[in-house]
């Protein structure tokens, strides 16, 4: 399935297909690639390595997959869905950048363009979770529009209903 990558002011989120999220896992970019210092990161290689094992188990998750977050053509991080929406109809997002790249808004901006992604395919609501000690993720999603709802003794679980 192709799904066609979603543009913002500053950032294109492009959906990976399943050959460049092998590249990603096998951290070997291929003649087309250009990533940026960094990229791929842990988060990103874990992050592509459950959307090929869903692929393999489910098949193609349509919208519902990894992208890279691209900053004037290069690769500076990703986005994207643990899988298609649960049973309640609510997709999980997680999302990463460089760290050269970091600070500048371009998490918030991904965010809210790949939460109005889950919209119009359908999804109920997005939620999403960061680590006690990581305000400034607690803040990519706030600024996207998503609430804290709930805390525990490790992390903030964020929701956004549509």
């Amino acid at each position: 399935m192709k799904i066609a990558s979603v543009a913002t002011a500053r950032l294109l989120l492009h959906p990976l297909s399943v050959d460049e999220a092998e590249r990603v896992v096998a951290r070997e970019a291929g003649a087309g690639d250009r990533w940026g210092e960094g990229y791929p990161a842990d988060g990103d290689v874990r992050a592509n390595t459950g959307f090929l094992r869903g692929v393999a188990e489910r098949g193609d998750p349509g919208p519902y997959r990894t992208y890279e977050i691209r900053l004037d053509g290069v690769a500076v991080g990703g986005i994207g869905f643990h899988g298609p929406p649960d049973g309640i109809g609510v997709a999980t997002v997680g999302y990463g950048l460089v760290p050269g790249v970091r600070g500048r808004g371009y998490a918030s901006e991904a965010l809210r363009a790949l939460l109005e992604v889950a919209r119009r395919a359908g999804a109920d609501g997005v939620k999403g979770d960061a680590d006690l000690d990581n305000p400034a993720s607690h803040r990519v999603m706030e600024a996207a529009g998503m609430r804290c709802v709930a805390e525990d003794d490790k992390l903030r679980h964020f929701y956004l209903g549509f």
